[in-house]
C-alpha cells in the first residue's frame, strides 16, 4: 500500500463511532453511492481489545444519565431537559433537583452523545451506561 492510503487508514482507526457515521454519509453524498447496499466484513483484532471496549462496541442502546447539575447553571439545564423530555416545568424542576436521573433510555449511541454534548455544553455532568 501507498503511504498516503496508510495514513488515512491510521486516521480512520482514530474515529468515534459518531464521527465514522459522519464519514460514510459524507462519502455516501459525494459519491452518490449507498453504502448500504455493500457488505464490509472488518476483522477484530482481540488481543487489542479490552474487554471493556468489547462490551461497548456490541452494545446497541445506551441510556443517558444526568449524574450532577452545578447549582449555577440549573435554569440552562432545566430548559434543556424540557426539550429533551418533553416534561413540564414543574416535572422538569423535581428531575433536575433529583439527580442522578436517566434522562433517556434505550436510545442509539449518536442520539445518546448527542444528548450529552447539549448537556455537557450548560457543564452538566452526564454518563451514559
Amino acid at each position: 500500500m501507498s503511504v498516503q492510503v496508510l495514513e488515512i487508514v491510521e486516521q480512520l482507526k482514530s474515529l468515534s463511532l459518531v464521527e465514522t457515521t459522519e464519514l460514510v454519509k459524507q462519502i455516501e453524498d459525494t459519491f452518490n453511492i449507498d453504502a448500504s447496499r455493500y457488505q464490509i466484513k472488518v476483522p477484530v483484532v482481540t488481543d487489542q481489545i479490552t474487554d471493556e471496549k468489547e462490551v461497548e462496541s456490541q452494545q446497541t442502546e445506551f441510556d443517558v444519565v444526568l449524574e450532577e447539575v452545578p447549582s449555577n447553571k440549573k435554569i440552562a439545564i432545566l430548559k434543556l431537559i424540557r426539550g429533551i423530555t418533553g416534561l413540564g416545568l414543574k416535572e422538569a424542576k423535581d428531575f433536575v433537583d433529583s439527580v442522578p436521573q436517566t434522562v433517556k433510555t434505550g436510545i442509539a449511541i449518536a442520539e445518546a452523545e448527542d444528548i450529552k454534548q447539549q448537556l455537557e455544553a450548560v457543564e452538566a455532568k452526564v454518563s451514559l451506561k
